[in-house]
């Protein structure tokens, strides 16, 4: 049977790219959102895939783009009006009575959690779960292996996994993974209209563990090198790491040493959904190997030893100052996962325990006084994420 055309958006992107090419692979037809004309534009279509520019603030240009497609990827615009592109790209799914809208979501998702990034994800996917005739699907990722993985040449070349997790625990999935996962949705939608998934890695993994799969894979040690707070938002402004996803990190870093990306991971979803089993870290790790940027070579050597002395020199990020500026606004008494009994229940902290706990000891809230505006730089994590 013939597929419908599937709109993908964010397709230059991490998943967005990984989508494209399973869908292309399996011999769906593809219509690519991209910002601008440009090589990865051009290797979008050299691929198979029909390419569209459009705003993805514009209405109009959102619903020229979906003029023939189906069903749609979206990937969140990371912005600090970005529950405007949501509700925009919700309206014009429902103006061009597309059939199914699978949303890229976040495994920390919550309406009280203090980065500003997290709640509007959160009221996105309630936004599209609110559109009549659009089945809606969730995929809710835990930390993606990429943010450590996207280092690699620090491994390679230096010896050092650098993070602001410190040593907690998660499960990460690979891109291609969450790709599989959203191009079987798309695929089948009303099978799985009105669920979210969250998939994961197969194992959960400290910073340590990955760094001696790491040392594995690239036949030299390599250890796990804390970040302060101070450095990270030199490197991210280097790694053009956007500055409001950044705002969030100094939060996600904390949730994750408290456990919260442990906590119900690692899942079956990438099984259940797509019939294969979730790729390991040190899968993802050889893959990654394989890259120009971790051949260890002089010139690569060169590259990376300067870029690691120079980032304490160079200017970061003041993601304080940006939230200061742009009056993002916070909830009266925000919570980071971990003191959200309601986020935990949902994700499989459901003993008696804590399920008395709702009750009998609610979690205090989060203050937000310039102590804990500072909560990252006393912690360790990695680069970037979306999760």
């Amino acid at each position: 049977m013939k597929q419908p055309k599937i709109l993908v958006t964010g397709a230059t992107g991490r998943t967005g790219r990984a989508v494209v090419d399973d869908l292309l692979a399996k011999g769906v037809p593809v219509r690519a959102v991209v910002r601008s004309r440009d090589a990865r534009s051009a290797a979008l279509e050299r691929a198979g895939a029909e390419t569209v520019v459009a705003d993805m603030f514009d209405f109009d240009q959102l619903l020229v783009a979906m003029q023939g497609t189906r069903r749609a990827y979206y990937v969140p615009f990371y912005d600090p009006y970005m529950i405007q592109s949501a509700a925009t790209f919700a309206a014009a799914a429902q103006e061009a009575k597309l059939e199914a809208v699978v949303s890229l979501g976040q495994w920390l998702a919550s309406p009280v959690h203090p980065a500003l990034t997290t709640r509007q994800t959160w009221l996105a996917q309630q936004v599209f779960s609110m559109m009549s005739g659009v089945a809606h699907v969730r995929v809710n990722p835990g930390y993606f292996a990429d943010n450590s993985l996207r280092l690699i040449d620090y491994a390679a070349h230096l010896g050092v996994l650098p993070t602001i997790t410190g040593d907690g625990k998660d499960a990460p999935p690979s891109n291609e993974d969450i790709a599989r996962v959203v191009a079987a949705v798309l695929l089948d939608p009303d099978k799985h209209a009105g669920r979210e998934y969250r998939p994961t890695g197969p194992a959960l993994l400290s910073a340590s563990d990955m760094a001696e799969i790491l040392s594995r894979v690239l036949g030299r040690k390599v250890r796990r090198v804390d970040l302060p707070w101070w450095i990270f938002r030199k490197a991210a402004r280097i790694g053009n790491v956007g500055e409001f996803l950044v705002s969030g990190l100094r939060y996600y870093a904390e949730d994750h040493k408290q456990g919260a990306f442990a906590l119900g991971a690692p899942t079956n979803h990438v099984l259940e959904v797509t019939g294969r089993p979730a790729e390991d870290f040190e899968t993802s790790v050889r893959r990654y190997a394989t890259r120009p940027e971790a051949q260890r070579n002089f010139a690569n050597w060169r590259r990376t030893f300067v870029g690691f002395i120079r980032t304490p020199i160079m200017i970061g990020y003041n993601p304080e100052r940006l939230e200061r500026e742009l009056r993002f606004p916070k909830p009266p008494a925000p919570r980071l996962a971990m003191a959200n009994d309601r986020w935990k229940l949902e994700h499989g902290a459901e003993s008696g325990r804590e399920q008395s706990s709702l009750t009998d000891h609610p979690s205090p809230p989060l203050q937000l006084s310039n102590k804990n505006l500072r909560i990252a730089r006393t912690t360790s994590a990695s680069s970037t994420m979306y999760t």
